[in-house]
């Protein structure tokens, strides 16, 4: 892999510690007048950004590590540590990383003096762990050990499976906290590794032990913890329980009913210092958990990988509104035969998944009033999910656009795309452990003016992001963010959020694509 070095003497140090980069951070503040004006102040901001050099030795313990998706990141992982490869009727495969963006994905760091633009891979700019060095852990409902599990998937080809199958047959998972209130009842004939904890608050301490354990069984620096077991129902959050810290921690003492097992993990999770990420679309981070990793001084992350058919809308819908033509209709049919399936053909478990694929439309909606003038209704949205055994993992997902376009014209468009799920969810779960780690190694603290290059400030001026990591929406269907900020769906602007802040770790500026030495023959030297 090419090294990527921001050139000495711009606001950039490197040392075998941290890299320290001074950036420009400009942005504006917009007043909106009551007759419609709208005002535009540009900013500019100095801030440090320090990023520690050593990657951190990483364990994640997945709450359904025994699932299809658990099973399918354990046994790509272990393929790349073991270098396994595998025939198939087309030849002789490799393990990779396809689908997962610092792995896979490349981002533009400029161009050359002949005009040439440069292109590294994204894991290139700053120091990320490597995957195959993850330690993986977990929890799952069933006792079947993850090779066994992994068969039982039906996601990777079976020569893949038989070649690692030894790597994983002595990995268990460890008992599960488990409330069948929460899930479909279809899911209690799996359930035979349950723990056996008399009380809430006794199964959040019977976690955390494992947490512990897990951290000093591998001798492990950071541990994240992360939900891929089967979608929840929503929950009802309640004043007095769900609302505040405090509240949250006395309302599982005391065992109310409304508390998840989700919420459970997630406490035992906070408490012990791990970032939590959550990758089902139930209603897990209530206020009071927010409040609770903010004290804890650790991430949260959701809601709900966006693998398929959410990804797919969310880049269509930008792309056409963009381009000024406006959707009217779409309607959205998936059907598909996992466990996942299975237990979204329980009605309330699909309400939660039917929340979160439904939000993906509303900030774009919003953001143009020329085609949804104040007043009038966005577009009609329906989603459908069935579940139908045979398919398995291979999802359907079939979509129909109807767009309004000029004159009076009408667009449609309509996909029909067939994707193994869990093979688009597992790079996911990657991406999120990788960045999530990266941002424990970043802080960042505010300078004045020009001597925010000279000045050493002390590092307890340096703070992490906000505790919701919203910088993570491009992986999520229903991105969780700071309370009073905008949720951003659309694909694109979630994409270059990533890239533009991994740039500013380095000093780079955003890549905002004016590419003026292209545009204006007088800058073509500069820099040269």
């Amino acid at each position: 892999m090419p090294a990527v070095r921001t050139k000495s003497g711009h606001g950039v140090e490197y040392t075998d510690e941290a890299i320290t980069a001074t950036y420009s951070y400009n942005t504006t503040r917009v007043e909106k007048e009551a007759n419609g004006d709208v005002t535009v102040q540009p900013i500019q901001l100095h801030l440090k950004f320090r990023t520690q050099r050593k990657v951190q030795r990483t364990g994640v313990m997945l709450i359904g590590w025994g699932g299809n998706n658990g099973t399918t990141v354990t046994a790509a992982l272990m393929a790349h540590k073991h270098r396994v490869s595998w025939r198939t009727k087309t030849g002789t495969k490799q393990p990779d990383y396809l689908g997962s963006i610092t792995q896979s994905s490349t981002m533009s760091v400029g161009l050359t003096s002949e005009m040439e633009e440069v292109f590294v891979p994204m894991k290139a700019l700053v120091p990320m762990i490597n995957p195959a060095e993850l330690v993986i852990g977990g929890w799952d409902c069933s006792g079947m050990n993850i090779a066994d599990a992994m068969r039982r998937a039906q996601v990777l080809d079976v020569t893949l499976q038989d070649a690692l199958y030894n790597y994983l047959k002595d990995m268990h998972p460890l008992p599960a906290a488990f409330d069948l209130d929460f899930v479909a009842e279809n899911q209690l004939s799996r359930a035979d590794n349950i723990m056996q904890t008399k009380n809430k608050w006794e199964s959040v301490e019977q976690l955390r032990a494992d947490i512990r354990n897990f951290r000093e069984k591998n001798s492990l620096e950071e541990v994240i913890v992360l939900w891929t077991a089967n979608t929840e129902r929503f929950s009802e959050h309640i004043t007095g329980v769900h609302d505040t810290a405090d509240h949250l921690i006395d309302a599982i003492r005391r065992n109310e009913n409304e508390i998840a097992p989700s919420v459970l993990y997630a406490t035992a999770a906070i408490m012990e210092g791990c970032s939590y990420v959550n990758g089902a679309p139930q209603n897990t981070l209530c206020a009071g958990l927010i409040e609770l990793a903010r004290r804890h001084g650790v991430f949260v992350v959701g809601d709900d990988f966006k693998s398929g058919q959410t990804k797919v809308k969310s880049g269509l819908v930008e792309f056409f509104m963009d381009a000024g033509i406006k959707p009217e209709c779409i309607a959205s049919y998936n059907h598909l035969g996992n466990n996942d399936g299975y237990n979204l053909a329980a009605p309330k478990q699909f309400r939660s998944k039917e929340v979160t694929k439904g939000g993906v439309l509303d900030d774009m909606v919003s953001s143009n009033s020329i085609l949804y003038p104040p007043g009038s209704r966005g577009p009609d949205h329906c989603i459908v999910i069935k579940y139908l055994p045979y398919v398995g993992d291979s999802k359907r997902a079939l979509d129909e656009y109807n767009f309004s376009i000029f004159m009076g014209g009408e667009q449609t468009v309509v996909l029909h795309n067939t994707c193994q799920d869990s093979l688009l969810a597992a790079p996911l779960i990657i991406d999120l452990v990788v960045l999530t780690e990266l941002m424990h190694r970043v802080t960042v603290t505010q300078c004045d003016g020009e001597d925010c290059c000279d000045k050493k400030e002390k590092m307890t001026s340096y703070t992490h992001m906000e505790t919701v990591l919203s910088l993570l929406s491009y992986l999520l269907k229903a991105p969780r963010v700071p309370e009073g900020t905008p949720v951003v769906n659309g694909l694109n602007r979630q994409g270059q959020a990533i890239k533009n802040v991994l740039r500013a770790l380095v000093g780079l500026p955003p890549d905002n694509n004016m590419q003026l030495e292209c545009r204006l023959p007088f800058l073509r030297g500069v820099g040269s």
